[in-house]
Protein backbone atom coordinates (compact mmCIF):
# COMPACT_ATOMS: atom_id res chain seq x y z
CA UNK A 1 0.00 0.00 0.00
CA UNK A 2 2.83 2.39 0.95
CA UNK A 3 4.60 1.75 -2.34
CA UNK A 4 1.41 2.53 -4.27
CA UNK A 5 0.90 5.66 -2.20
CA UNK A 6 4.41 6.99 -2.83
CA UNK A 7 4.17 6.06 -6.52
CA UNK A 8 0.92 8.01 -6.84
CA UNK A 9 2.43 11.04 -5.07
CA UNK A 10 5.51 10.92 -7.29
CA UNK A 11 3.36 10.77 -10.42
CA UNK A 12 1.26 13.68 -9.19
CA UNK A 13 4.34 15.81 -8.48
CA UNK A 14 5.81 14.94 -11.89
CA UNK A 15 2.60 15.84 -13.73
CA UNK A 16 2.23 19.06 -11.74
CA UNK A 17 5.78 20.03 -12.67
CA UNK A 18 5.08 19.33 -16.32
CA UNK A 19 1.94 21.48 -16.24
CA UNK A 20 3.80 24.36 -14.60
CA UNK A 21 6.62 24.18 -17.15
CA UNK A 22 4.15 24.01 -20.05
CA UNK A 23 2.12 26.96 -18.81
CA UNK A 24 5.08 29.31 -18.23
CA UNK A 25 4.85 32.55 -20.18
CA UNK A 26 7.74 34.39 -21.79
CA UNK A 27 7.23 37.93 -23.04
CA UNK A 28 9.62 39.82 -25.30
CA UNK A 29 9.01 43.40 -26.39
CA UNK A 30 9.50 44.30 -30.04
CA UNK A 31 9.18 47.29 -32.33
CA UNK A 32 5.49 48.01 -32.97
CA UNK A 33 6.23 48.57 -36.68
CA UNK A 34 7.83 45.12 -37.05
CA UNK A 35 5.84 42.54 -38.99
CA UNK A 36 5.04 39.58 -36.73
CA UNK A 37 2.89 36.68 -37.94
CA UNK A 38 2.04 34.00 -35.38
CA UNK A 39 -1.28 32.51 -36.46
CA UNK A 40 -1.46 33.73 -40.05
CA UNK A 41 -4.62 35.69 -39.25
CA UNK A 42 -5.19 39.33 -40.18
CA UNK A 43 -3.09 41.50 -37.88
CA UNK A 44 -1.88 45.07 -37.27
CA UNK A 45 0.87 44.75 -39.90
CA UNK A 46 -1.67 43.76 -42.56
CA UNK A 47 -3.88 46.70 -41.59
CA UNK A 48 -1.02 49.19 -41.74
CA UNK A 49 0.54 47.94 -44.99
CA UNK A 50 -2.80 47.61 -46.83
CA UNK A 51 -3.97 51.08 -45.78
CA UNK A 52 -0.70 52.70 -46.87
CA UNK A 53 -0.68 51.04 -50.30
CA UNK A 54 -4.36 51.70 -50.99
CA UNK A 55 -4.19 55.36 -49.95
CA UNK A 56 -1.14 55.89 -52.17
CA UNK A 57 -3.16 54.43 -55.04
CA UNK A 58 -6.13 56.63 -54.14
CA UNK A 59 -4.23 59.94 -54.11
CA UNK A 60 -2.42 59.06 -57.35
CA UNK A 61 -5.75 58.79 -59.18
CA UNK A 62 -7.05 61.51 -61.51
CA UNK A 63 -10.08 62.37 -59.31
CA UNK A 64 -7.87 64.32 -56.89
CA UNK A 65 -6.32 66.69 -59.43
CA UNK A 66 -9.74 67.14 -61.03
CA UNK A 67 -11.27 68.12 -57.69
CA UNK A 68 -8.44 70.57 -57.01
CA UNK A 69 -8.86 72.13 -60.47
CA UNK A 70 -12.58 72.68 -59.94
CA UNK A 71 -12.57 73.72 -56.28
CA UNK A 72 -9.11 75.07 -55.52
CA UNK A 73 -8.86 73.18 -52.21
CA UNK A 74 -8.19 69.74 -50.81
CA UNK A 75 -11.23 67.42 -50.54
CA UNK A 76 -12.90 66.52 -47.26
CA UNK A 77 -13.40 62.78 -46.70
CA UNK A 78 -15.38 60.75 -44.18
CA UNK A 79 -14.93 57.02 -43.60
CA UNK A 80 -18.15 55.08 -43.76
CA UNK A 81 -18.66 51.39 -43.05
CA UNK A 82 -15.74 48.98 -43.43
CA UNK A 83 -17.39 45.54 -43.39
CA UNK A 84 -15.65 42.44 -42.09
CA UNK A 85 -16.70 39.54 -44.32
CA UNK A 86 -14.02 37.18 -43.04
CA UNK A 87 -14.52 34.37 -40.53
CA UNK A 88 -12.15 36.12 -38.12
CA UNK A 89 -12.82 38.72 -35.48
CA UNK A 90 -11.35 41.86 -37.06
CA UNK A 91 -11.89 45.26 -35.46
CA UNK A 92 -12.56 47.53 -38.48
CA UNK A 93 -11.79 50.61 -36.37
CA UNK A 94 -8.08 49.73 -36.39
CA UNK A 95 -8.13 49.65 -40.19
CA UNK A 96 -10.18 52.87 -40.33
CA UNK A 97 -7.63 54.63 -38.12
CA UNK A 98 -4.80 53.43 -40.36
CA UNK A 99 -6.65 54.68 -43.45
CA UNK A 100 -7.25 58.09 -41.89
CA UNK A 101 -3.65 58.41 -40.78
CA UNK A 102 -2.29 57.35 -44.18
CA UNK A 103 -4.47 59.81 -46.07
CA UNK A 104 -3.91 62.74 -43.70
CA UNK A 105 -0.14 62.16 -43.86
CA UNK A 106 -0.22 62.66 -47.64
CA UNK A 107 -1.47 66.22 -47.11
CA UNK A 108 -3.87 65.70 -50.01
CA UNK A 109 -7.15 65.50 -48.08
CA UNK A 110 -8.89 66.33 -44.81
CA UNK A 111 -11.02 64.04 -42.66
CA UNK A 112 -14.16 64.80 -40.69
CA UNK A 113 -15.37 62.79 -37.71
CA UNK A 114 -17.33 59.58 -38.25
CA UNK A 115 -21.03 59.31 -37.44
CA UNK A 116 -20.58 58.01 -33.84
CA UNK A 117 -17.92 60.65 -33.19
CA UNK A 118 -20.15 63.42 -34.54
CA UNK A 119 -22.97 62.41 -32.20
CA UNK A 120 -20.64 62.69 -29.21
CA UNK A 121 -19.36 66.07 -30.43
CA UNK A 122 -22.89 67.36 -30.93
CA UNK A 123 -23.84 66.28 -27.43
CA UNK A 124 -20.87 68.28 -26.13
CA UNK A 125 -21.90 71.34 -28.14
CA UNK A 126 -25.45 71.09 -26.83
CA UNK A 127 -24.05 71.04 -23.32
CA UNK A 128 -21.88 74.05 -24.13
CA UNK A 129 -24.90 75.98 -25.40
CA UNK A 130 -26.42 75.65 -21.93
CA UNK A 131 -23.39 75.96 -19.70
CA UNK A 132 -20.49 77.62 -21.53
CA UNK A 133 -20.08 81.36 -22.10
CA UNK A 134 -21.37 82.84 -25.34
CA UNK A 135 -17.80 83.67 -26.40
CA UNK A 136 -16.46 80.13 -25.99
CA UNK A 137 -19.47 77.94 -26.85
CA UNK A 138 -19.12 76.13 -30.19
CA UNK A 139 -21.94 76.64 -32.69
CA UNK A 140 -24.14 73.72 -33.77
CA UNK A 141 -24.29 74.71 -37.44
CA UNK A 142 -20.60 75.29 -38.16
CA UNK A 143 -19.53 71.75 -39.10
CA UNK A 144 -17.47 71.00 -42.20
CA UNK A 145 -19.35 68.80 -44.63
CA UNK A 146 -17.60 65.91 -46.36
CA UNK A 147 -17.21 65.78 -50.14
CA UNK A 148 -16.56 62.04 -50.33
CA UNK A 149 -17.19 58.88 -48.32
CA UNK A 150 -14.74 55.96 -48.20
CA UNK A 151 -16.39 52.55 -47.81
CA UNK A 152 -14.99 49.05 -47.96
CA UNK A 153 -15.07 45.30 -47.39
CA UNK A 154 -12.45 42.91 -45.98
CA UNK A 155 -13.05 39.33 -47.14
CA UNK A 156 -11.06 36.10 -46.99
CA UNK A 157 -10.85 32.55 -48.35
CA UNK A 158 -9.07 29.72 -46.54
CA UNK A 159 -7.87 26.44 -48.07
CA UNK A 160 -6.49 23.84 -45.63
CA UNK A 161 -5.12 20.31 -45.79
CA UNK A 162 -2.91 18.16 -43.50
CA UNK A 163 -1.85 20.91 -41.12
CA UNK A 164 -1.03 23.40 -43.88
CA UNK A 165 -3.28 26.13 -45.18
CA UNK A 166 -3.36 29.11 -47.49
CA UNK A 167 -5.37 32.14 -46.44
CA UNK A 168 -6.25 34.79 -48.99
CA UNK A 169 -7.41 38.26 -47.95
CA UNK A 170 -8.99 40.76 -50.30
CA UNK A 171 -9.67 44.38 -49.34
CA UNK A 172 -11.94 46.47 -51.55
CA UNK A 173 -12.35 50.22 -51.04
CA UNK A 174 -14.62 52.66 -52.85
CA UNK A 175 -14.58 56.46 -52.74
CA UNK A 176 -18.07 57.83 -53.37
CA UNK A 177 -19.04 61.41 -54.27
CA UNK A 178 -21.62 62.45 -51.64
CA UNK A 179 -23.28 64.89 -54.05
CA UNK A 180 -23.77 62.58 -57.02
CA UNK A 181 -23.28 59.09 -55.45
CA UNK A 182 -20.72 58.40 -58.19
CA UNK A 183 -17.89 56.00 -57.39
CA UNK A 184 -14.85 58.05 -58.33
CA UNK A 185 -12.17 55.58 -57.20
CA UNK A 186 -12.15 51.83 -56.58
CA UNK A 187 -9.14 50.12 -55.04
CA UNK A 188 -8.29 46.51 -54.33
CA UNK A 189 -5.45 44.94 -52.35
CA UNK A 190 -4.77 41.23 -51.92
CA UNK A 191 -2.70 39.34 -49.35
CA UNK A 192 -1.90 35.61 -49.47
CA UNK A 193 -0.30 33.71 -46.58
CA UNK A 194 0.92 30.11 -46.40
CA UNK A 195 0.81 28.71 -42.86
CA UNK A 196 2.21 25.35 -41.70
CA UNK A 197 1.37 23.72 -38.37
CA UNK A 198 3.91 21.43 -36.74
CA UNK A 199 2.76 18.53 -34.56
CA UNK A 200 4.52 18.29 -31.18
CA UNK A 201 4.93 14.94 -29.52
CA UNK A 202 5.81 14.05 -25.91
Amino acid sequence: MRIKYFTSVACFVFLAGCLVSCSSVKVARTDSSRTVDLSGNWNDSDSRLVSQEMIQSCVAHAWLSEFDRKNGRVPVVIVGTIMNKTSEHIDPQVFVSDLEQSLINTGRAKFVASSPQRQELRTEKEDQSLHASRETARKMNAETGADFMLQGIISSVKDEISGKYVIFYQVNLELVDLTTNEKIWIGQKEIKKIVSRKAFGL
